[in-house]
């Protein structure tokens, strides 16, 4: 892939509809980039690509690295080349939408990927734990999600903003999952701060962009319509 183009398997509104029995092989996944997020088969997790490895990030905070043939019904990776390094101070997570701002103030309607590495004073992540009948949509699963609370503890966040009015397509904003450096934790992320000099963030802007829709009869027979409040309530 060229740097920093996106790639894109399937839509976030398909997964609000349940669609997740099936999807492209990690194998493949490994072939789109350098980092990415996304989820697994039955929505199982929280999915990570960082640098050649696809790590799937379970309740609890538990963490293991995918096999090849694990099955990925919705992701979106880049080959990540950043345009410009920043270290920002991070009270909270909405900062971030400032620091993006300050770094490309005129791409609001653009894709932005990033990548936060260093020390993280707190982060609140969450996983989901998988649907429990067949196509079960995303947004009952937020109700039954495992929460953890992570302090003084150092790591990877991957992210991607996505432009407001591709909601549906992604995640609308701040789309951010999160390794500890031992591989042992992590988590899509709902909350953060990080002190001053604590963190160093890649950051590129994305305007082009390759989807990848899937052909299965349970994506061809799904609504696909676009739940604003159930998106916001289950992605944070």
């Amino acid at each position: 892939m060229e740097p920093n183009h996106i790639y894109q398997y399937s839509l976030l509104n398909a997964l609000m509809d349940g669609v997740s029995e099936t999807g492209i092989p990690v194998s493949k996944l490994l072939t789109k980039g350098n980092q990415g997020l996304g989820t697994f088969a039955r929505m199982n997790g929280e999915l990570l690509f960082l640098d050649g490895k696809v790590y799937q990030l379970q309740a609890e905070g538990n963490v293991r690295e995918a096999d090849e043939g694990d099955q990925i019904p919705f992701a979106v990776s880049t080959n990540f080349v950043p345009q410009h390094t920043l270290h920002p101070t991070l009270p909270t997570k909405a900062a971030l939408d400032t620091t993006l701002h300050t770094f490309a103030p005129h791409a609001k309607n653009l894709f932005l990927t990033y990548r936060l590495t260093g020390h993280f004073t707190y982060l609140k992540c969450r996983t989901v734990r998988g649907q429990t009948y067949a196509h079960q949509p995303l947004s009952e699963l937020g109700a039954s999600q495992s929460v953890e609370e992570y302090r003084d503890v150092r790591g990877t966040i991957i992210g991607f903003r996505t432009p407001a009015n591709w909601q549906g397509f992604g995640v609308a904003g701040e789309h951010l999952h999160f390794i500890d450096d031992g591989r042992g934790r992590g988590g899509h992320v709902l909350e953060l701060e990080a002190g001053e000099g604590e963190v160093e963030m890649g950051v590129a802007v994305a305007s082009n962009v390759h989807v990848e829709l899937p052909t299965s009869e349970e994506f061809n027979e799904a609504s696909l319509a676009t739940d604003d409040e159930g998106v916001k309530k289950v992605e944070g």
